[in-house]
């Protein structure tokens, strides 16, 4: 009996906390996947600083009580800013929509204390979409025993199954998604493993964010004409290495403290260099667990449009003969990965089949995930 295929749209905004990417697709929540489309909804300046400003004082889990009203306020906007974004979506399209993956942004996540807070209100966004709505993505994986992350894999899974079937080949395929913090997620026909293997763009962005009136090093530019400092770099590397992959990563697990005195130019070039050291070893990290030396290795993420930090990643893999490949060059959209893995955990969710499993979370078992709001 062929399954029924839904039409989700799902939601992603990332640790840059600079808007929301919107994705509605088609799938069955299993194999099936057809992308409609994808937008890109920027957050007003005001917005963005007063998501940064809150995110940066929230430094512990007793925070969340301290700001709980500012928390509210900011959380209500932040709904708001994507009711107006889906019926924009919903106008444009016409056809019925099924649900909506709202994922919402992370203000906090804390694995160790089972905890990972995204803003948005899925009761409200239901109301005002007369919508079902799911949200709440990471709790159940979180209480049974996960890390809450990455969520995205069984969506990678499902990508690499279309491209092996394309390429007509049956070698692993490798998903390195850079956005804030970078995951690795490792497929082949029957094996799916992932986890988190460093800093993405979230100390780029956070130095260009202070440095200078730019909210990103575009291309990797800035970076491209700074020099690095091997004395800070070689410093950074001994003093931050990553001896266990099991954990998941924040972005408050890294700070900007050993660049201090650089110059925007020379600062950029060397964190951009040692987040693409700590890529390059979580990449490592991959051969030696698995023994595969060959596949394809499939950027995706803001983090694969910084030229100069692709260029450092593969210059570290060089004894590998390992060298990353932009996935829209497979037909898929880089940009709008997470939208859309957030479109297909929705419809998975609502099925009542798991998003994390073992191997991708370190839960106990696959586990189902998410919470369905239905208030209208």
């Amino acid at each position: 009996m062929k399954k029924k295929v839904f039409t989700a749209i799902g939601l992603m905004s990332g640790t840059s906390m600079d808007g929301v990417d919107l994705s509605l697709i088609k799938s069955d929540g299993n194999n099936e996947f057809i992308g409609i489309l994808d937008n890109y909804h920027e957050f007003d300046h005001k917005l963005q600083k007063n998501l940064i400003s809150l995110r940066e004082r929230i430094k512990s889990s007793g925070d969340l009580t301290k700001y709980s009203n500012e928390l509210k306020t900011l959380e209500r906007e932040i709904t708001l800013f994507h009711n107006n974004i889906i019926n924009e979506t919903i106008n444009n399209y016409k056809g019925e929509i099924d649900l909506i993956g709202f994922h919402g942004q992370t203000i906090f996540h804390n694995s160790e204390e089972k905890l990972s807070i995204q803003l948005g209100d899925g009761k409200l966004l239901s109301q005002l979409t007369k919508k079902k709505v799911i949200n709440n993505f990471r709790e159940k994986d979180l209480m049974n025993g996960g890390q809450g992350a990455p969520l995205a894999p069984i969506f990678h899974k499902l990508i690499s199954n279309k491209i092996a079937q394309k390429e007509k080949n049956n070698i692993p395929i490798n998903f390195i998604n850079i956005g804030g913090i970078t995951n690795l997620t490792h497929t082949t026909k029957i094996n799916l493993y992932a986890y988190d293997i460093g800093p993405g763009n979230c100390l780029i962005d956070e130095w260009i964010r202070k440095k200078s009136k730019k909210k990103f090093d575009d291309n990797g530019d800035i970076a491209s004409i700074g020099k690095v400092d091997d004395l800070i770099l070689n410093q950074a590397i001994d003093n931050f290495s990553i001896k266990s992959f099991d954990k998941s990563l924040d972005i408050k697990d890294f700070d900007l403290s050993f660049v201090r005195g650089l110059s925007l130019e020379d600062g950029s070039a060397t964190l951009t260099n040692f987040s693409a050291y700590l890529i390059s070893k979580g990449i490592e990290h991959l051969i030696e667990k698995t023994k595969i030396h060959n596949g394809i290795y499939l950027v995706c993420g803001g983090g694969r449009k910084n030229n100069q930090l692709i260029k450092n990643i593969n210059e570290y893999l060089f004894d590998k003969k390992i060298e990353l490949e932009n996935i829209d060059d497979y037909g898929f959209k880089g940009d709008y990965i997470e939208s859309q893995t957030f479109a297909y955990l929705a419809i998975r969710s609502y099925l009542g089949l798991p998003l994390s499993f073992p191997e991708t979370t370190r839960c106990k078992d696959p586990t189902l995930g998410g919470t369905l709001n239905k208030n209208y």
